[in-house]
């Protein structure tokens, strides 16, 4: 079609809308033949990596290894037979050439555009919705078992629950409330204590009686430690409060989450320090054991409901909010 068009404006003076024409042809066939081709992913990259001014710093953004980051640079670069980088001594020195930028820039602004239309969409989704993130375990262990509640009590909310950790995609990921473990407030996010917490060893019914059913601080040194990665658990705040001083922190395994924690020590693999409000559940059904009665680290507002910075508060999310406190009270 783009060759009738400029064999039909080669008969007269070629107009300006002539050019358009065959401009606008042009990119409507090469579409078809080139969009499938497009490096999305690796142009996504780069154009961060432009953003944030070096391939290190988009891969902070991104959660990825900068090795991850260079490669996608790196397939671009050979997608478009240009380089696209100019890389200065030292570490992590490495800025956008003149091409570069201005591809980058390009790919920023339709990233931009695709994101306001995604949030447009968004906006439609209906005036029950609700988006709530949490950390995997407190997911799992605190949140789950108490959904049925909510939708016994307000039938119509929408809850979807995403497992995410990172604060600052809260507004770009469409979140409009999430549930966050650590020492808060967070700056740029509305933030308000939720529930406190203690910390206490715990282990299995069986792993208890086979060591002599230990009922003294004294006696963990004689246990096989499990560890949660997490500083804000770890058992130096137990050895500072209760002892002994000498139980070695620097020997048993170490658990990237409480769940997993628990399940290690719910499996007989050792003695856990756990967060009360994760095991609770586990110590009514006799799953695990509290062997050293009532003695615990306490941690206040170990909890905190954290959202996007907003004008107004919608119906729903303050349902859940509320449907939340409520929780963490019983």
């Amino acid at each position: 079609m783009a060759e009738r068009i400029v064999l039909a404006c080669d008969w007269m003076d070629r107009p300006a809308w002539c050019d358009r024409v065959v401009a606008l042809a042009e990119r409507d066939w090469s579409n078809m033949e080139t969009m499938k081709d497009l490096p999305l992913n690796a142009l996504r990259v780069y154009a961060l990596a432009c953003a944030h001014g070096g391939v290190r710093a988009a891969a902070r953004e991104l959660g990825v290894a900068h090795s991850s980051v260079s490669r996608h640079v790196s397939e671009l670069e050979a997608w478009l037979g240009v380089p696209l980088g100019n890389h200065a001594a030292g570490r992590g020195g490495w800025s956008p050439s003149a091409q570069g930028a201005e591809l980058g820039n390009a790919v920023l602004a339709a990233l931009q555009e695709i994101e306001s239309a995604t949030n447009a969409i968004r906006e439609q989704r209906s005036r029950f919705a609700v988006t709530l993130s949490a950390a995997p375990s407190f997911a799992a262990r605190w949140l789950l078992p108490r959904l049925p509640s909510l939708e016994r009590s307000h039938p119509r909310i929408e809850l979807s629950v995403l497992v995410n950790q990172r604060l600052d995609v809260l507004p770009a990921a469409g979140i409009d409330l999430a549930v966050r473990m650590g020492q808060g407030p967070w700056l740029h996010l509305e933030c308000q204590p939720l529930m406190d917490d203690a910390l206490y060893p715990v282990m299995s019914p069986e792993y208890w009686e086979e060591h002599g059913r230990p009922s003294r601080p004294h006696q963990l040194q004689s246990l096989r430690l499990l560890h949660d990665r997490d500083p804000q658990a770890g058992w130096n705040l137990w050895r500072k409060q209760f002892g002994p001083e000498s139980l070695n922190l620097q020997v048993g395994p170490r658990l990237a989450s409480s769940d997993l924690l628990l399940r290690a020590a719910a499996q007989g693999q050792g003695v856990a320090l756990a967060r009360h409000r994760l095991v609770m559940d586990d110590i009514t059904s006799g799953e695990l054991v509290r062997p050293l009665g009532d003695l615990e680290v306490r941690v206040p507002d170990a909890y905190w409901l954290v959202r996007p910075h907003s004008r107004q508060l919608p119906t729903a999310v303050a349902t859940v909010i509320g449907w939340l406190k409520d929780q963490a009270k019983r």
